[in-house]
């Protein structure tokens, strides 16, 4: 088994010459800014993301139109929800003042009736019952 070797001011320099070279190497390989090959690449990009925001917009203006048609539908319901309600609480209230007075008549006969049964005798028609 080797020792571990520490490595010199020399290698470090050596090895950083090297990786600076090989990425000049690199910027070199690549095309010219003004190749129309690439030019012609930047552009196709360039369209290709325009258009992926058009219809990401799209989307979004789709999503925004159902959320407020759902919402106007939602509101409509309620709205609708709530005459039903004031109409059935109407219907309630209209039943419960007939009931009230059927039975006052109700009543009102049966005190009439009991007057007349109780009426008979001079006695009951004085006191006013």
């Amino acid at each position: 088994m080797s020792s571990f070797k520490e490595k010199t001011h020399n290698d470090r320099l050596s090895s950083a010459q090297t990786a600076k070279r090989a990425a000049l190497d690199a910027f070199r390989a690549r095309t010219a800014a003004d190749d129309p090959a690439a030019l012609e690449r930047q552009a196709n990009r360039l369209a290709v993301a325009r258009a992926r925001d058009i219809r990401l917009a799209e989307r979004k203006a789709t999503r925004e139109a159902e959320a407020a048609k759902a919402a106007a539908e939602a509101a409509a319901r309620k709205i609708e929800l709530a005459a039903q309600n004031a109409a059935a609480e109407a219907e309630r209230i209209a039943r419960d003042k007939i009931r009230e007075e059927e039975q006052k008549i109700a009543r009102d006969a049966r005190y009439a009736a009991r007057k007349s049964r109780q009426g008979k005798g001079a006695k009951g028609a004085a006191r006013g019952r």
